[in-house]
């Protein structure tokens, strides 16, 4: 916690794990805190994560938060968190078995990162628990991997791709569970161009009708496949993603309110309060007592 008592979240790259094969790595819980440690991380504190972080839980309960919401996982949910989001376990370890698969944005094929839609940014729950007949494909998939990380048998480089085809394999299992893909392919492109654009502008433009301009769509296109794709409107999905960013940093800097509503694309402080308030339903000064007080 840094000295306005804000509660520090620490930025994490990727590292090889020592003595393992490069690219991934497959752990369970006493091995996911071993890996922190060893590089003078707490497992428990707030990280930004620069790479995909795949967990399951096999027995018990873990509370996590991804991005401010809190997820109870339990036997055989999986959560994902994705490169740029803000991951914090909120109970111990300890309290539960299961495994973390890690792997850095670049690992995976080009074709398998596209079908995947590991290029996207996250905007459904990171929380999925895969049922029947996906539950044991997933489970045998998990079980594989694991066995064949552990033991290397024949060359490294084939121990090092079949590793990488196992960790693709339950990529895409878990991408495309029931419920989690949109039937209409026209209304799935439009969203992933338009979510790309917004993570890439947000801070420059709030308004659907720049974005619709941009990529060639009209608003009603934009606002139809977002809609369908995301659940909300083209105008509230903009206005979430430019929530979240006042929230980390309301939570994870020093920065004022002025400064933080000039670096979000609001003209003065008192549209960046106006804002806040009618989508959090507070101030950013409230929020950031609020929010600072249950963290640590």
């Amino acid at each position: 916690m840094d000295r306005n008592g804000h509660r520090d979240v620490t930025e994490v790259p990727f590292r090889p794990s020592v003595g393992a094969p490069p690219g991934a790595a497959v752990l369970d819980f006493p091995g996911l805190a071993a890996r922190a440690r060893s590089h003078g991380l707490d497992v428990h504190a707030p990280m930004r994560l620069a790479f995909h972080q795949l967990i399951t839980v096999r027995s018990g309960v873990l509370r996590c938060s991804v991005d401010f919401t809190e997820h109870e996982l339990t036997e055989g949910g999986w959560m994902w968190a994705r490169p740029g989001q803000i991951h914090q376990f909120r109970s111990p370890l300890g309290a539960a078995e299961g495994a973390a698969v890690l792997f850095p944005p670049g690992y995976l094929g080009t074709a398998t990162a596209a079908v995947a839609r590991l290029d996207r940014p996250a905007s459904r729950s990171p929380l999925v628990v895969p049922e029947g007949a996906d539950a044991e494909t997933v489970r045998g998939v998990l079980d594989l991997l694991e066995s064949e990380y552990r033991t290397v048998s024949g060359p490294l480089e084939a121990h090092v791709e079949v590793v990488r085809h196992l960790v693709a394999v339950l990529v895409l299992r878990l991408a495309h569970l029931p419920g989690t893909q949109s039937g209409d392919t026209a209304a799935g492109e439009a969203f992933r161009r338009f979510q790309q654009a917004v993570e890439r502008d947000y801070t420059r433009s709030h308004r659907v009708e720049d974005y619709a301009a941009r990529l060639g769509y009209s608003v009603r296109t934009l606002t139809r496949a977002t809609r369908a794709t995301a659940g909300c409107g083209a105008k509230r999905f903009i206005d979430d993603r430019v929530l979240l960013e006042a929230k980390r940093l309301l939570v994870h800097t020093d920065l004022s309110a002025t400064a933080i509503g000039e670096r979000l694309g609001f003209p003065d402080a008192t549209v960046f309060t106006k804002f806040f308030r009618r989508r959090a339903g507070e101030t950013p000064a409230g929020f950031r007592i609020r929010a600072s007080g249950t963290r640590h």
